[in-house]
């Protein structure tokens, strides 16, 4: 029988035998229903996940032993712990950092986990390098909605050749419902896909829940499997449209205090991805840190959403003139306010601290994991662009709920308003302020992000034309753009052209961004999947793009 790399995992999760079996506080059945993962690699460990399913939750915790091994046969094991536990108080999940002892540097390991006599499926994960380090590959991901398509990207994913780390950049789970006008569900209801609890997630059993179904899918947790994850959350971890003190999708009145739901998110969120627990001391919301990669790169992921994030501005807020025209001058006040800020003094100072290291350090590449937008980005004004009669029968093909919003855009973006006020754009001072952290670290890093749905290649410029970034954004997983709703209109074509900075956008293609860095270039490849509706599906590369060392973007 011809067996690929997937089928051997599963063999070997469903019935290699170990040769030392942990002894159980609880002597009924599990299984592991929801694959297994490692995340926040450095030079001589990771995070090791997994989740224990028993049959009978009541009789108490689970010990279970973690397994790491050169092989896929588990024939040269390194690695053994066997005091761990899968507690009722955390869910029945299992999380284990070696604690920097017993893998190499830049190496490749198989682990898994075993309960009860029964053994998880195997994974892969691979160690930071130290040294001299000719090269890495990161695929840069986010936005996976469960109900609103099939995550075939990550399918694709797994089974790469080369994959050191998987950056995950947010929207890992959406904490919307199952009605049918709710977020998603007119793909959902057709393919089968939805959200447990049937209801928005409130509760920490409800984040919980939400979390379970999402490791539930068999191409997320191929893709978990293969590589380690670096993960941050974005705002649909919590609540869309979070800030410091509230969300969009939050309504006191109804769902109770903010700061309650928070806390229920995150701890879900920590019980359920393999990323490391905040400091003794710290707060939960400090989810910002970095990775070094030998002495080529280093990853620096932010926080920008629940540490110093001020609250969005929207449309609505535009003020009116005497005569009931937009106030455009009055919003722009608003929006170039020297206090809107995403990240914070702290953390811009821990940014900058940690740029100015790795450039002393003489890594050519540093590397920033953003959740959203960086670049400056008007609306594309489409009445340039299509004669009216065309945008006529461009509305009239959109859904009910649909069109109204864009009939707005259409006219607030004729003004030169931002396309996106939940990015970067929503808080340009702030963006200034980073950027200047940037020069003062004499560095040019490489800006990824996520949260758009689309795909971006930007360069990124300061108030004064100076260039201090180029930005790879990444599409979604599953998640419908702007793009999706208007068929009749090429929006990324649009936006491209309007913007000086947008070198390249696509708002259609889902999929992901393969990163390979090495000292001469780092090459972005735009990678998409031909439907998130069904399988099989086909892999298209979109567009590839090199950075140099001196930042001079090219299309490949």
């Amino acid at each position: 029988m011809k067996m690929d790399r997937r089928s051997l995992l599963g063999l070997l999760g469903a019935g290699a035998a170990s040769p030392a079996v942990a002894q159980a506080t609880n002597t009924g059945s599990v299984a592991f229903l929801h694959g297994v993962a490692s995340g926040d690699p450095d030079t001589r460990s990771a995070v090791f996940w997994t989740h224990v399913t028993p049959a009978d939750p009541s009789v108490g915790d689970v010990a279970v032993m973690l397994e790491v091994a050169h092989d896929a046969g588990f024939r040269d094991i390194v690695r053994r712990s066997t005091d761990l536990r899968a507690r009722a108080e955390r869910d029945f999940t299992v999380k284990h950092d070696l604690d920097g002892q017993g893998l190499e540097p830049g190496a490749e390991y198989f682990y898994r986990f075993v309960a009860n006599g029964v053994t998880s499926p195997a994974g892969r994960v691979r160690t930071l390098p130290e040294g001299a380090t000719a090269e890495m590959a990161l695929a840069v991901v986010s936005c996976q909605l469960y109900p609103g398509g099939l995550f075939n990207a990550y399918d694709a994913l797994s089974k790469l050749d080369r994959l050191d780390a998987v950056v995950h950049l947010g929207d890992y789970i959406y904490e919307y419902g199952a009605e049918p006008s709710d977020y998603g569900m007119s793909s959902g209801a057709a393919l089968e896909r939805v959200p447990q609890p049937p209801h928005e997630i409130v509760s920490l059993a409800d984040y919980r829940t939400r979390h379970a179904q999402y490791k539930s899918d068999p191409d997320l947790q191929a893709a978990h499997a293969r590589a380690p994850f670096i993960c941050v959350w974005d705002d649909h971890e919590v609540a869309n449209d979070a800030w410091m003190m509230g969300a969009e999708n939050h309504q006191p009145e109804t769902e109770g205090d903010f700061a309650t739901r928070k806390a229920a998110a995150l701890r879900a969120y920590y019980e359920w991805m393999p990323i490391r627990e905040p400091k003794a001391g710290a707060l939960n919301e400090a989810i910002n840190r970095s990775f070094d990669f030998g002495d080529l790169a280093t990853l620096t992921m932010v926080e920008t959403r629940l540490l110093a994030r001020g609250e969005q501005m929207t449309f609505a807020d535009i003020p009116k003139t005497a005569e009931g025209a937009p106030d455009v001058a009055a919003f722009e006040a608003l929006r170039q306010a020297p206090d809107r800020d995403l990240l914070g003094e702290r953390q811009r100072q821990w940014i900058g601290e940690t740029l100015s290291r790795s450039k002393a350090a003489g890594r050519p590449w540093q590397i920033l994991g953003n959740q959203v937008v960086m670049a400056k980005v008007k609306g594309p004004d489409i009445s340039r662009m299509m004669p009216p009669e065309q945008i006529q029968q461009m509305l009239a093909s959109l859904a009910d709920d649909v069109r109204p919003q864009i009939e707005a855009a259409i006219q607030l973006f004729k003004l030169g308003l931002p396309f996106n006020l939940d990015s970067w754009d929503g808080y340009p001072a702030g963006r200034e302020r980073l950027y200047e952290t940037f020069a003062a670290a004499d560095v040019a890093p490489i800006v990824l992000a996520g949260d758009s749905h689309a795909f971006w290649v930007n360069e990124l410029h300061d108030n004064a034309g100076a260039r201090r970034a180029v930005e790879f954004g990444t599409s979604s997983i599953s998640s419908p753009s702007p793009g999706d709703h208007v068929g009749g209109l090429p929006l990324g074509v649009a936006l491209s052209a309007a913007n000086p900075e947008v070198k390249f956008c696509d708002q259609t293609s889902k999929g992901y961004v393969l990163l390979t860095v090495t000292r001469d270039q780092v090459v972005g490849e735009l990678w998409a999947v031909s439907t998130i509706g069904a399988k099989p599906y086909a892999l298209k590369k979109v567009k590839t793009f090199a950075v140099s060392p001196q930042g001079d973007l090219t299309e490949v």
